[in-house]
């Protein structure tokens, strides 16, 4: 007898679709796959739970405000959204539908944890716990096509790629997992609904300032009034002539050398080395090579043999122009193998401020690093003993009814 037009619908739907998910926070990744539970359900009707964990590193955002966002993002499936506090795993949701009257479970993921939750499913089916009671008459778990959308590394957008962008202040780049139904006012909110649950202040300005590559160093420093000024003088790198700047052009310089004026562009001269045009009498200069162009500080040369110091001047004058970001630049010069460096005024004052907080702090961040990576590599071992038992006990039960199933026939023949 059908008592109520609910028990009537529970009897005509005895199969019900479902999906469970961290999904913090929601992205276009989840909407692809609720489209996939959406097509498989049919007319059957699905549901969508979601866990309730939540903390500053992969759960940001809270339980109510998770399931707030996923309606308004994905509004085709607001209804199937379920906010039940009792679900805190799939467990507990097969217990909920099964309370319901369903017979049949359905659940819908990601191709890389179908074998797990069907066999977690499997093993609880029709055992009492603190997961609840469920009996399903038949459970099955089928894939969406693509891999979890929470997992770390997924292909295209993933819940751990938008958790990046919120941390790094990166609007434009959380922007792309939130779809387009979105209005920028409420992507905003949901991004600062995320920061603020990863302990990050909320935040106003969503441009990000880019700076881009020079074109030219050597333009740049001449734009700028650093590089060259009228009655300069310079050198003419394919002929090495001494010339002086008679005027400024836009990206060239004219020059008198030797009764001639040519035009010259910008790196075709460089100008002649200040250190040619110091009073080198203020500064020491060394004995043996005080006769080398430039300036030859003692300081630099003080108790090396005389073959040494010419190489080191070498270096000096070889190196010395290169780029800041040139690691070849850095090179030891000659003379300054096994030297060391003695610690600048700075460095002092620093350590005399803080003493040595610092190495004491990075110590102290390498040990919670190294447990953290302890506490990751035990938790997937659990998770695999957990597997390897179910799958134990799978083997064990066919093994029971496959021996049952022979000695029903062998009574059978002997009869």
């Amino acid at each position: 007898m059908i008592n109520s037009f609910k028990s009537f619908l529970v009897e005509e739907e005895k199969s019900v679709y479902f999906t469970f998910g961290r999904m913090n926070p929601p992205t276009t990744g989840h909407e692809k796959l609720f489209n996939a539970l959406a097509t498989k359900a049919g007319r059957n009707p699905y549901r969508i739970f979601v866990s309730q964990s939540q903390d500053a590193k992969k759960n940001p955002l809270a339980y109510k405000d998770k399931v707030k966002a996923i309606r308004k993002m994905f509004p085709k499936h607001a209804r199937s959204v379920m906010v039940n506090n009792n679900v805190k795993n799939a467990m507990n949701a097969a217990s909920e539908l099964y309370k319901e009257g369903y017979k049949t479970l359905v659940m819908v993921v990601g191709s890389d944890r179908v074998r797990e939750f069907s066999t977690l499913l499997e093993k609880y089916n029709g055992q009492k716990g603190r997961h609840g009671f469920y009996n399903f008459s038949r459970i099955n778990v089928v894939s969406a096509g693509d891999r979890d959308p929470d997992a770390e590394g997924v292909e295209g957008m993933s819940a751990s790629k938008m958790r990046a962008a919120a941390s790094a202040s990166d609007f434009t780049k959380f922007s792309q997992g939130v779809p387009r139904n979105v209005s920028n006012a409420e992507t905003k909110a949901i991004y600062n609904m995320v920061r603020k649950g990863m302990g990050l202040k909320e935040t106003n300005e969503y441009t990000k300032h880019i700076q881009l590559r020079s074109v030219s160093d050597i333009r740049e420093s001449y734009v700028n009034g650093e590089l060259f000024e009228e009655g300069d003088q310079v050198v003419i790198k394919d002929t090495g002539e001494l010339a002086k700047i008679k005027s400024l052009g836009s990206n060239y310089v004219i020059v008198e050398g030797s009764g001639n004026t040519y035009r010259k562009w910008l790196d075709a001269i460089e100008p002649v080395e200040a250190e040619s045009r110091v009073d080198e009498r203020a500064t020491p200069q060394d004995s043996d090579i005080k006769d080398r162009k430039g300036s030859q500080p003692a300081d630099y040369h003080r108790g090396l043999a005389k073959s040494t110091k010419t190489k080191r001047d070498a270096h000096f004058k070889k190196h010395g122009k290169k780029a800041d970001n040139d690691a070849s630049a850095y090179k030891p010069a000659p003379g300054d193998k096994g030297a060391k460096t003695k610690p600048s005024k700075y460095t002092k004052a620093f350590k005399d401020m803080f003493g040595e907080n610092v190495d004491r702090a990075k110590d102290r961040i390498a040990r919670e690093k190294e447990r953290e990576e302890r506490d990751d590599e035990r938790d997937a071992k659990r998770q695999a003993n957990m597997l390897a038992r179910a799958r134990d006990q799978e083997v064990i039960r066919k093994n029971r009814e496959r021996r049952a199933a022979v000695l029903r026939r062998n009574r059978r023949t002997t009869r």
